[in-house]
């Protein structure tokens, strides 16, 4: 991890877009592995998995304490993107149930 304390806004802006770059190749990269995994998954209910999503809520909110983030904002954050990840699934889950 790279923090640096930088010393203007266009420096502050240059350094959310690097991180910004990461994030959008790590989620093409979740992505990849959230369309397979919907060949596993028998139902709906298997692909919407409460209970995994709990687990990964709450295992994300330790990290982020062990990474000096906001814990809150970890959480509000893979919510919004589990939520976004199981309607790619369950796409994907119907198109492989219909062919």
């Amino acid at each position: 991890m790279n923090r640096k304390t930088v010393d203007s806004l266009d420096a502050v802006r240059t350094e959310i877009n690097r991180i910004d770059q990461q994030l959008v190749a790590l989620l093409g990269e979740r992505g990849h592995y959230v369309k397979q995994a919907a060949a596993f998954k028998k139902t709906t209910d298997d692909v919407r998995a409460p209970k995994r999503v709990e687990e990964v809520i709450a295992r994300v909110k330790t990290l982020a304490e062990t990474h000096a983030a906001n814990p809150a904002v970890v959480e509000a954050v893979y919510r919004a993107m589990i939520d976004a990840f199981i309607n790619a699934e369950l796409e994907e889950h119907a198109a492989l149930q219909s062919s």
